[in-house]
């Protein structure tokens, strides 16, 4: 199959501003996910940075890699949506006569991906699902300590089952953020929040900080510092 490899690059942000090119280790935050990219992409594959940050450009030129489009301003807001992003770049490759199978998005914010991440993301894909999508197992669970509230004002549990310890229920999954590896023949029938067949791959909490403040990255700075050196 070939594949999308789309890395999304947003100026602006609020919560930990610069932070796509804020230095980890010892380089750019995005260029870490850049270099993950590099190592795996085959020669039928497309490697796409969409992004409107002058400090994204400079240092994708400095590795010597061409950014096709500078990401257009209404795509570029906070209410802006993830799948406009990518029915975007696949428009912008398609009328250039270029098709793929599959779009690979990966956050810049989500770097501690691994090999072998990786590798069960590809082995667990087929033509047949929406998705397969990064996850971590959650902490916070509907059966037993997440709530939402009631007509009455009350709290309740967000998913009835009668368990008395968290350990008992259910194994849920939050999206981590690192990885998603879409079928874009599904991507054409609506978007993400849409898709119905969906498998996981279970990352650790050590590689599933999703960074959006500084407590985020300062966690992200541990992690990289004592798992991924």
């Amino acid at each position: 199959m070939n594949i999308l490899y789309l890395i999304p690059a947003r100026a602006g942000s609020k919560g930990l501003p610069g932070k796509n090119t804020k230095i980890l280790g010892s380089k750019p935050l995005i260029t870490h996910t850049i270099d993950f990219v590099q190592k795996r992409i085959q020669k039928e594959d497309e490697l796409c940075i969409s992004t409107n940050d002058n400090a994204v450009f400079s240092i994708a030129a400095d590795l010597g890699i061409n950014i096709p489009f500078e990401r257009p301003s209404e795509l570029a807001t906070d209410t802006a949506t993830t799948y406009d992003v990518i029915m975007h770049a696949l428009k912008f490759y398609e009328e250039q006569g270029k098709f793929f199978d599959c779009v690979l998005l990966l956050q810049v914010t989500s770097p501690l991906r691994s090999e072998l991440d990786f590798d069960c993301l590809i082995s667990s894909y087929d033509k047949e699902i929406d998705m397969v999508v990064t996850v971590k197992q959650s902490k916070e669970n509907p059966y037993f300590t997440l709530f939402e509230e009631n007509n009455e004002g009350y709290i309740e549990k967000s998913k009835s089952g009668d368990f008395q310890r968290r350990q008992d229920c259910p194994a849920v999954f939050a999206f981590n953020g690192s990885m998603y590896l879409m079928n874009v023949e599904a991507l054409k029938q609506g978007p993400i929040n849409q898709f119905k067949k969906i498998k996981k791959v279970i990352m650790p909490d050590e590689r599933s900080v999703d960074v959006d403040n500084m407590a985020d990255w300062i966690l992200l700075e541990y992690y990289f510092s004592h798992f991924c050196k």
